[in-house]
Formats: structure tokens, sequence, C-alpha cells
């Protein structure tokens, strides 16, 4: 009879060691069938006060997720792959990724950050990827402009995603191709009685002022991420405060003579030492960008992601998070960086390796941080003004976008962990 009680008593021991307690969302390249969605579930776990785990380097940079039901019809209903761990086969992970042999660490998820897109209104979700692939994984954003940029609401965010937005006021440089097309037309007159409307006399002290803004928030303590010419005329604004670049087609007076020599390339966040492009007609801020010195064919165009230590540098692992270490590259008016050209504490965490030019890096600015991502859009190799939206339901898996989607995550870290 003691027997019996005993055998029974082993055998509910066993059963409870065996009952499901976790959901990992595997994130390698054969077992996920859906990587891009797998960020939005794990947003809406940490949304809905679900503990969250990040596991670097893992599986591809795997999430662990407490077992629940709702969880696990989430994950049916957006075709996410997962598998169902026991507290055992848990541990066993965790032990692993906690061996110090091991290149792998365990990082806990605390909050939902509080999303902004810098964006005009009525740009369509296409005309921006890191909007699509928000859009795409049902990740929650707040679209954002210059009003709410001037009157302080950005402290109302975590984390910021700058358009593909000229800072310069300069209207992107489309003037020698697009001028007289009704867009580029429209465009100007927004930006200018938008300028007009907040106090400011051109559209370029208008965006100065802007930038100046977004800089004391990264200064405050903020995460900003920059795609495409985001990246190159934020900095040339900001090394350019007080100094007039514009050609009077763009804001109605001549440039200063000798503006070149005037920059501030202390105010800059990435890029030092850089030249300006003066002709208005061309479709270039400076040679910040590779765009027309460099000759890779499409089929070479890859870059390669750095290997960080995920123990003592969680910051670029997370940042680097992928299924592949050698990413697709694609193009934009800033499709690359000069590597010469970015300032010595600024990371590269993603560089091409037949030309050296740099596609994704990442620095300090005060408390916060920022991120730039060269190109436009990681499923698009060259889009064109007016080309068709891509659709991510062809690309749940890409490489290119997983990049933006880390960092769109990565403010939802523990802060602890942050420090290095």
């Amino acid at each position: 009879m003691v027997f019996k009680k005993v055998f029974i008593i082993g055998l509910l021991l066993i059963s409870f060691s065996l009952k499901a307690s976790f959901i990992l969302l595997p994130m390698d390249e054969t077992t996920q069938k859906n990587h891009l969605k797998a960020y939005g579930i794990t947003f809406w776990c940490l949304d809905k006060k679900y503990k969250a785990s990040w596991l670097l380097n893992y599986r591809g940079g795997s999430f662990l997720l407490p077992d629940a039901a709702d969880i696990r019809k989430e994950c049916q209903i957006r075709g996410v792959s997962f598998e169902v761990l026991s507290d055992g086969e848990t541990n066993t992970i965790l032990n692993e990724i906690a061996s110090p042999s091991q290149n792998m660490e365990t990082v806990i998820l605390e909050k939902a950050p509080k999303i902004a897109v810098y964006t005009p209104k009525g740009k369509q979700p296409w005309d921006d990827a890191v909007t699509l692939v928000l859009t795409y994984a049902e990740i929650p954003f707040t679209p954002i402009y210059d009003e709410e940029v001037l009157s302080d609401q950005l402290i109302l965010y975590d984390w910021l995603h700058l358009h593909h937005e000229d800072f310069t006021g300069q209207y992107g440089k489309f003037y020698g191709a697009y001028r007289s097309t009704p867009w580029y037309i429209e465009q100007k007159k927004n930006a200018e009685d938008l300028a007009t409307k907040l106090g400011y006399p051109k559209v370029s002290k208008e965006k100065g002022a802007v930038a100046k803004k977004i800089r004391d928030f990264v200064i405050g303590g903020g995460f900003m991420f920059a795609m495409c010419s985001a990246t190159d005329s934020f900095d040339i604004a900001l090394a350019a405060d007080g100094v007039d670049i514009c050609e009077t087609m763009f804001d109605g007076d001549p440039s200063d003579s000798n503006y070149q020599s005037q920059l501030n390339f202390q105010n800059s966040f990435a890029f030092k030492d850089f030249t300006l492009e003066r002709r208005p007609d061309k479709y270039e801020f400076s040679d910040i960008d590779t765009t027309e010195n460099r000759r890779l064919p499409m089929d070479a165009d890859y870059f390669t992601l750095m290997e960080f230590s995920a123990k003592w540098d969680p910051i670029p692992s997370m940042l680097c998070q992928n299924h592949t270490q050698l990413v697709k590259g694609f193009m934009g008016q800033t499709t690359a960086f000069d590597a010469a050209l970015i300032k010595s504490n600024v990371l590269k965490m993603g560089t091409c390796e037949l030309n050296g030019e740099a596609r994704y890096i990442h620095g300090e600015k005060g408390k916060g941080m920022f991120t730039f991502y060269s190109g436009h859009d990681p499923e698009d190799y060259q889009h064109q003004v007016g080309d068709a939206p891509t659709v991510l339901d062809l690309h749940p898996n890409s490489p290119g976008y997983r990049l933006i989607l880390n960092n769109v995550l990565f403010p939802a870290a523990r802060k602890k962990k942050l420090k290095t």
C-alpha cells in the first residue's frame, strides 16, 4: 500500500515537471514561419503585462514567453511558430545560455515601449519601411510631425523613428528631377505653410528647430532610429545650425558663400568631416552617402552583421539579432555610409566586406541612443518614386526588416542589463 502511494506521488511529480510552463518563439532560419510577426507577438505580450525574455544568439534570437491560452491563440491567429516547453526544458535552455562558454545571454523585457513615427500627414504606410513593418507586425505606434515635436510631445514616447525626411530644408533634393511635378509643388507649399504657421521665416529654420528638439529627446534618454536620408540630413542640419546652406530656389535667398567652412561637426551625432553637395539640382546631400561611388552589382550587394559578445555587449547584440549574418543590400537616397566619415565613438554593426561601406551603425548621445540604417526598403532593391508598395506577406522572414524590429523592441529591455 505504501509502495502504491509512493508510485502515485511519483507519477504526479513527473506530470507536474512535464507540465507546459513556457512558450518559445524560435527565430532560427528553418523553424519560424513568420519572423516579423513574432516581434508583434512579443510586443503584444508585453502590452498585456506578461513577462518576456529575449534569448540573445539562441536559435536566431528567440523569445521566451509564459504559457497561456491567449498567447497560443494569438500565435495561431498571426501564423507565428511556437514551441511549448516544460519547466525542465526551459531550465535546460537557460542553463545552456548562462554558460560562460556560450556567446548567449537572457535579457528580460520589461514593458512595451511607447513608439512614435515622425511622418507627415497623408503619407501612405509603404512610403516608409518602418511604418510598413510596424503595421504588418501589428505593433501600435503614433504618427507625429513638426507640431508635436516643437510642442515638446516627444517626452510621451520611448522610441522615435525618423521618416525619410529632409531636415535641411531642401525638400529632399528632388528639385532637379521633380520641380515641375504637382506632388513636389504641393509638398513644398505645405512645408512653407507649416513653417509660417509655427512662426518660422522659412522651412530650413523650422526643420533645424525640429532636429534640435529630437537631439534633446535623445540626450534626455530617448531612443532614436533613422533610415535613408533621415540619417545624413539630420546630422547635416545639426552641423549647419545657424548657417544658411540652402540656395535661393529652396528658401528665397542665397546660401552663405563659405558655409562649408562654418559647419560644426561637434554638433552631429554620427558623421564628421563631410562635404556638402552645393548643386541644387543634384540628388545628393553630401559625400556621407556612397550611392554614386559604389560599383556593386545587385547579386553581389550584401552586408555582414558584426558578431558581438552577448554577455558583455548586450546592446549591439540585441540590435544585430538575426537568423543570418549576411543581409541583402538595398538602395535609397542614402544607400550606404562612407566609413571614413563616421565618428570613432560610433559602432559599425553592419558593413559591406567588398567595399568597406557601413550600412548599420549605432551610438550614444547623452543618456540616450541612436541607430542609423541606410537604404529605403530592405525588400525593394531600388525603390523609385511611385513604385508599388512592398507586400510583406511575401517576405515574412526578411533579415533586413528584422533589423528594424530589433530596434523597436530594444527599449523594452531591462535597463540594468543595458549598462556596459
